[in-house]
């Protein structure tokens, strides 16, 4: 790292941190009704006490809800070093009842050294954890098993969590289940059997509040005071930040940012973007900077779509959107040919394609879902008569030609016509 060059550490300094996901969450972990809190409670209390619980951490994807699942086994670990022992499942890979049990007897023989036999078969394996259950509470040794991806377990027979469920009805049993789902209706899911058998403990994980985002954009773009950067850059670094936050069009990036998805996840993002676009020799970040990191974060699918259409496909598209202006209720590819012919003939331009070509465009268009049909009858009817429709505005169409490097002039006259009648 070159010492010289405070900027280019206070970028990497920030960018660590956008990283970290325990520096981020470490934020909103001092309050007693926070989540970390909640749930640290919960998970340190079986170990004190030496009993068995289960509880569910459930909100949208991006909230959180792993990074302060990982930030409170960190700080147990640390705490109780030889009384945890941590089983880790995701229902994406281990949604399989068979799969689930041979990955758990995998890990716990890891960690306890213990031989694996891959030739084990599931009765064996359920047989093995029913065991080492046992013994894990003879030790007073409690087994932690995070269930990733919950309401993939809950398909099925639900095998999996009736055996872990009902093993911990033992009263020589030690362990907690947690399971981890972006499905506020994943306890619904379980059988009656295994419902009865869970604690129903359920801890609802919501995207940051505006404060609690202007904590975080504070928390994590203010440089400390402490560090080994010079003091004096420090101080305008900050000053300039806090300028930022209070000028009118950085707020409105950050309502728009707050009204389209406020998930940690998509906010970090955003922030690390604008991150990348700090000009390293001006030194300070800047609103431009924030507002191109904005645009950087929106997804415009269709328009991604439209970069890779060719030439032929754009006119298709033109020209199904003059159909739609002229407000014919329904189109096909034979009339989108008749117009497609009608612009050539008007215009005398030098992109004219056979019919089968156009076929071909116009069949690549409905795999890239730009255009679709109009409904499921007609399968057995030939593609050139079943009508269809456009699932591009006009509005995108326009974007994506302005945006597209080798547009031919007359269609970009044809659409800017359009846009202004």
């Amino acid at each position: 790292m070159d010492l010289k060059n405070p900027v280019e550490q206070a970028v990497i300094l920030l960018r660590s941190r956008l990283c970290n996901p325990n520096f981020i969450f470490t934020l909103f972990s001092d309050s007693p009704d926070s989540n970390y809190s909640k749930l640290k409670y919960i998970i340190s209390s079986s170990v004190t006490e030496s009993c068995n619980n289960s509880v569910l951490l459930l909100g949208p994807r991006g909230c959180g809800k792993l990074a302060v699942l990982e930030l409170v086994l960190e700080d147990l670990l640390r705490e109780f070093p030889d009384m945890i022992s941590v089983i880790k499942l995701n229902g994406l890979l281990h949604s399989d009842d068979n799969c689930a049990l041979k990955e758990i007897a995998r890990q716990l023989c890891l960690e306890h050294q213990l031989a694996f036999s891959k030739m084990a078969s599931s009765d064996e394996n359920s047989q093995f954890l029913i065991a080492m259950l046992r013994e894990c509470g003879l030790a007073h040794k409690t087994v932690l098993f995070v269930l990733d991806e919950f309401d993939l377990f809950a398909q099925g027979k639900q095998r999996l969590l009736y055996s872990l469920l009902d093993a911990m009805q033992s009263v020589t049993s030690q362990a907690v289940v947690i399971g981890v789902s972006c499905r506020l209706d994943a306890d619904q899911l379980l059988e009656k059997r295994v419902r009865s058998r869970f604690s129903h403990r359920k801890l609802l994980f919501l995207p940051p509040s505006r404060e609690d985002l202007q904590r975080l954009l504070e928390h994590a773009l203010l440089l400390p005071s402490g560090s080994d950067l010079p003091h004096e850059f420090v101080a305008n670094f900050n000053s300039n930040l806090l300028n930022i936050f209070a000028d009118k069009k950085f707020k409105d990036i950050m309502d728009t940012v707050f009204n389209t998805d406020s998930t940690f996840k998509q906010v970090l993002t955003f922030l690390f973007s604008a991150l990348c676009h700090l000009d390293l020799k001006c030194g300070f970040l800047s609103v431009e900077n924030f507002k191109d990191a904005l645009s950087n974060i929106q997804r415009q699918p269709k328009l991604e779509c439209l970069k890779d259409c060719s030439i032929l496909e754009l006119y298709i598209l033109v020209c199904m959107k003059r159909l739609e202006v002229r407000e014919h209720e329904t189109c096909n590819f034979n009339s989108i040919m008749k117009e497609y012919k009608s612009i050539h003939d008007s215009f005398q331009t030098t992109d004219y394609y056979a019919r089968d070509v156009c076929r071909r465009a116009f069949e690549h268009l409905l795999q890239r879902e730009l255009i679709s049909f109009l409904d499921n009858r007609g399968h057995g009817h030939s593609i050139e008569f079943r009508p269809v429709k456009l699932l591009i505005s006009w509005q995108e169409l326009y974007q994506g030609l302005k945006s597209y490097g080798s547009c031919p002039a007359i269609l970009y006259k044809l659409v800017e016509r359009e846009t202004t009648t």
